[in-house]
């Protein structure tokens, strides 16, 4: 599916000199639902355990996201 994101100055990532972009990390706050946070330490602490190196909430998330949208076809 091609990519309907707007790639321009204001798209909050940087392109490079051939109109490439790269996304990066956006602040944004999010509100959750308390049951949400141990689980995300349980598996940030799972992640960290098994892929030796250091996951975090907002890894866990961004990971949850990305398969979210993965799935519906929405990214690549």
């Amino acid at each position: 599916m091609a990519d309907k994101h707007v790639h321009d100055e204001h798209c909050g990532h940087e392109h490079d000199e051939h109109g490439e972009h790269e996304h990066g990390l956006v602040e944004v706050t999010i509100e959750l639902e308390d049951e949400h946070i141990p689980a995300l330490d349980a598996v940030a602490a799972e992640l960290t355990r098994d892929l030796k190196q250091p996951w975090d909430r907002g890894a866990v998330v961004r990971l949850a996201l990305s398969e979210f949208f993965s799935r519906r076809g929405m990214i690549t």
